[in-house]
């Protein structure tokens, strides 16, 4: 029935931030936590979370219950940051990499972004539709409940908007909800020319075919550039942005991820919903983010695949009063992860961020992120039923104990979704 009541018990924890706004500074260690809680869920939403002892008798009187075993619940992870819709694999570039070989070195070899442009254009929709759901099914696995995702391996109309169909596609019976952004403005065409007018040439095909395109068929929520040393000036990014916000799209910047273009004080400036990426961010870039509503959304696991020393100033930011989000960058080339357990442990030991700043920066705050902060990323009555019990006795675990998959089961809207896709596995294998 729809109206019954799930009682999920036995839980040794649960953890969450709190609110439906972000948190800043000191803000983003204050959790709730709540020892040998219980949670109950009506219509895909919390309506209690707190202590068993104190469950209303009205809520015990008619509800299934779900045993926790014992476990932590924790929100639903929120990546804010994906390229999921890809084909093809880049491992033979990571050995060359691992062997001293420089990225410009592999890429005019053919490899690097362009081999997975190549590949993906190669795909049809329904492939990459495919390729999604199976990143996605492994995001679940790990305890990813929302996820965004760009497009940005086409880099022209139709193979752009072969992504974001695809990602609509995989939307449809994902067990993670999918948040779709235009990157059209990844890279420029590896099969074009590099000259200035090249460069404005496929400038204006984004702004004035491949957006408008995008926006009629109501494909993206928000739109994206890449503003960085020989990839889109400031200007370019601008006039993207501008012209992206003009057809309904909300704007995000990959920032000052190899050099400080002052992409950080861009993203604030327009009012962009995240400057991500931030490893060569400035001082001014640090404050303008602090002064915004803009979210610092940091991507370690780029560095850590890189094999950089060089990560994002996470603690400058937080105690600037920067709101900081966690997410993936999940792409085959430089972080080819889909997990958020793996995010936030590189948060904690490589940025310094504690866990409760690391815990809350990887849901409430990319929910923030996302323009979703009022239905996901934290345990409370109200809001959507979308968590992840661990099999540890509390939220430190998830850095603790490290190197494994804590996640013991996965919520989104009330839904078990590991048993719903075994259970969808197993017919499928008998029909």
């Amino acid at each position: 029935m729809a109206d019954r009541t799930i009682l999920i018990r036995n839980l040794a924890q649960v953890a969450t931030p709190c609110g439906v706004d972000a948190r800043r500074g000191r803000a983003m260690r204050d959790l709730a936590v709540i020892p040998r809680a219980a949670m109950a869920i009506r219509d895909g939403r919390f309506v209690w979370v707190g202590p068993e002892s104190d469950v209303p008798s009205e809520l015990r009187a008619s509800c299934d219950e779900f045993d926790g075993r014992g476990g932590t619940a924790i929100p639903g992870f929120v990546d804010s940051h994906t390229h999921l819709p890809f084909a093809g694999a880049r491992e033979s570039e990571f050995n060359r990499r691992i062997e001293g070989e420089s990225y410009s070195s592999i890429a005019a070899s053919g490899g690097g972004i362009a081999s997975t442009v190549r590949a993906t254009r190669s795909a049809s929709e329904a492939e990459l539709a495919s390729l999604v759901a199976g990143r996605v099914r492994t995001m679940a696995r790990h305890g990813t409940t929302t996820a965004e995702a760009k497009s940005g391996y086409g880099l022209n109309l139709d193979d752009e908007l072969k992504q974001l169909r695809a990602i609509r596609a995989a939307s449809a019976d994902s067990p993670v909800r999918l948040v779709p952004t235009c990157l059209a403005a990844h890279e420029f065409p590896p099969d074009r020319p590099r000259d200035d007018s090249s460069r404005e040439e496929y400038v204006n095909e984004i702004v004035s075919k491949i957006m408008p395109a995008v926006a009629a068929e109501k494909l993206a929520r928000f739109c994206d550039v890449f503003v960085e040393e020989g990839v889109f000036t400031r200007d370019e990014g601008r006039r993207i942005l501008e012209a992206g916000v003009g057809l309904g799209m909300l704007p995000r910047i990959h920032a000052d991820e190899l050099s400080d273009t002052d992409g950080a004080a861009l993203a604030a400036e327009l009012g962009c919903a995240s400057a991500d990426h931030l490893m060569y961010v400035s001082d001014r870039g640090i404050r303008a983010l602090a002064a915004s509503g803009t979210v610092a959304n940091l991507l370690p696991g780029t560095s850590f695949f890189l094999m950089s020393d060089r990560y994002a100033p996470a603690r400058a930011m937080i105690e600037q009063g920067a709101i900081v989000s966690l997410s993936t960058d999940c792409n085959p080339g430089s972080s080819m992860t889909e997990s958020m357990q793996v995010v936030v442990q590189l948060a904690v030991l490589r940025m310094k961020m504690t866990v409760e700043e690391a815990l809350t920066a990887a849901t409430l705050n990319g929910a923030f992120s996302l323009g979703l902060a009022t239905e996901t990323g934290s345990l409370e009555a109200g809001k959507r039923a979308d968590f992840a019990i661990l099999d540890a006795p509390s939220y430190f675990h998830l850095v603790y104990h490290y190197g494994v998959n804590l996640v013991a089961s996965v919520w989104r809207d009330g839904v078990d979704v590991l048993r719903a896709q075994d259970s969808k596995s197993a017919s499928q294998s008998f029909s």
